[in-house]
């Protein structure tokens, strides 16, 4: 039997430090050992990459991860409440797991973590898509992670595989189709949680792409979308006023009718358009 193998249930771990979790901090704890080694395998073979994890709680996705075979797993936790069961995993893996306590919006990882790299995450709630923002959007592309394999509200992981058209189709399907291919990989019930979540999760994989699929800068195209689906029932020539002074011929110049609202506009018209917004530098 392996140390992993020796850790006591999560249920007991939570029970034996008080581990309630907290809604001001996102929290809802994954505790079958069976769903978390699920969600760890969905990011592929570990054994030579060093893997991410952003609010590992207990540690339930961390065990999983290990267990997995992850080569080294840096973990991001701001509950210091959770740190001294983490402790406990680190101890049962040895030189496998390196804990970091902080918030994860203002630690830099990469000085602990070495290429190749991945992130798997049951992010908190609060805090989830902004850090998808961030790593769809780093200087420079391709980025420092191969793949990103991340937990959601089940309506955050619409919207990041959403086509153009539909109600979820938004700022994070164009952002994430634009540098990623992007596919939801496993749904989970509120009933697999503590405390059970209100909405049903999923879980989607990400995969970096060499190139962006048009070019584009990145600064522009993610201010652009922001303010265009900021305002997504007025018409484009309305929402994106201020964006440019002349923002009509802009419009039309990308193929873009200025009467159009935005979850009309596909991937690559919104690239076309980024390309002839003042300032722009490709990729």
């Amino acid at each position: 039997m392996s140390g992993l193998d020796a850790l006591p249930p999560l249920s007991q771990v939570i029970a034996a430090h008080g581990l309630s979790a907290r809604k001001s901090l996102g929290q809802n704890f994954l505790l079958d050992l069976n769903l978390t080694s699920k969600i760890a395998r969905q990011a592929g073979d570990l054994s030579a990459c060093d893997v991410l994890e952003v609010g590992p709680g207990p540690g339930g996705l961390t065990r999983g991860l290990l267990m997995e075979g992850a080569r080294h797993v840096l973990a991001v936790e701001k509950d210091p409440r959770c740190l001294p069961a983490l402790a406990q995993i680190a101890e049962a893996a040895p030189g496998r797991l390196t804990v970091l306590e902080g918030d994860a919006l203002d630690i830099d990882p990469l000085a602990h973590l070495t290429p190749p790299i991945r992130v798997v995450a049951n992010l908190p709630y609060n805090v989830g898509t902004e850090l998808l923002v961030r790593w769809l959007t780093p200087k420079e592309w391709p980025p420092v992670w191969e793949t990103l394999t991340l937990m959601f509200q089940r309506e955050v992981a619409q919207r990041i595989v959403a086509a153009p058209g539909s109600k979820a189709y938004g700022r994070l399907a164009l952002l994430a189709q634009w540098r990623t291919d992007a596919r939801i990989v496993m749904h989970l019930p509120p009933s697999a949680f503590i405390p059970p979540p209100k909405v049903s999760s999923a879980v989607v994989h990400l995969t970096a792409l060499p190139a962006p699929r048009y070019p584009a800068d990145a600064r522009i195209l993610e201010r652009l979308v922001a303010r265009a689906f900021n305002q997504r029932r007025k018409m484009l020539r309305a929402a994106l006023k201020g964006a440019a002074p002349d923002i009509e011929e802009r419009l039309l110049a990308a193929g873009i009718s200025p009467t159009d609202r935005a979850e009309t506009v596909d991937l690559e018209r919104f690239c076309a358009l980024a390309r002839l917004m003042p300032g722009a530098k490709p990729e």
